[in-house]
């Protein structure tokens, strides 16, 4: 019981971080629905697996590689951008549907793939992990197998759990949303992707001039 407590702790302290993949969650349920918001925290929730995955099977040297990360931030920080001008220029001018009928839709795949591309492409989301790997093993001497799995287990599972939770308040919201308010929505989480990409890109080009 303590390894789930201390998985579950280290878990909502991930779940208030807010970052790209905040917005981008709550964006997309407002916008397209609960079930498209748990694909959002599903393609995030694969590519927070992948990079426990990544440490744990001892690629943590190649991870902590300046230039592996320095290529990251620019790959990561260019592709936020893009998200942030999409949803600025082009999400922001779309006339809004009601209601919207999101169970026909198709492609919903694309949701899916979007949270993991953004989650995944985040440099501080590999920095996290590889910290969160440190106090695992560091400071709670969880250096077994079944004891890593246990711990791991419990906060992806927490993570999971409370981004589903802001999907499914957010979907609640949707019968209070006009058009004017989904367009402030659209540019302020268009604003935020590109100010996420930018300091990426910023951090990068710093540490390529120290």
């Amino acid at each position: 019981m303590e390894i789930v407590f201390n998985g579950l702790k280290l878990g909502v302290v991930l779940a208030f971080l807010i970052g790209p993949v905040f917005f981008t969650i709550i964006q997309t349920s407002v916008e397209r629905g609960f079930r498209n918001g748990v694909l959002v925290s599903l393609g995030v929730s694969l590519s927070d697996v992948m990079y426990v995955a990544i440490c744990y099977f001892g690629l943590v040297q190649f991870i902590n590689d300046p230039q592996f990360r320095f290529y990251l931030a620019y790959a990561g920080g260019g592709i936020l951008i893009l998200f942030g001008i999409y949803h600025l220029v082009i999400k922001s001018r779309r006339r809004m549907t009601a209601p919207l009928d999101v169970s026909s839709e198709k492609k919903t795949y694309r949701y899916f793939i979007k949270g993991f591309i953004i989650n995944g492409m985040s440099p501080m989301v590999l920095i996290f992990w590889i910290g969160a790997i440190s106090i695992a093993s560091l400071d709670f001497g969880y250096t077994q197998g079944f004891e890593f799995i246990i711990f791991f287990s419990t906060v992806l599972g927490t993570v999971l759990a409370t981004d589903i939770l802001k999907a499914y308040l957010a979907d609640k919201l949707r019968t209070l949303i006009t058009h004017r308010l989904m367009v402030i929505i659209n540019v302020v989480v268009g604003i935020f992707l590109m100010i996420f990409g930018i300091r990426l890109i910023w951090t990068a080009g710093n540490f390529l001039a120290g």
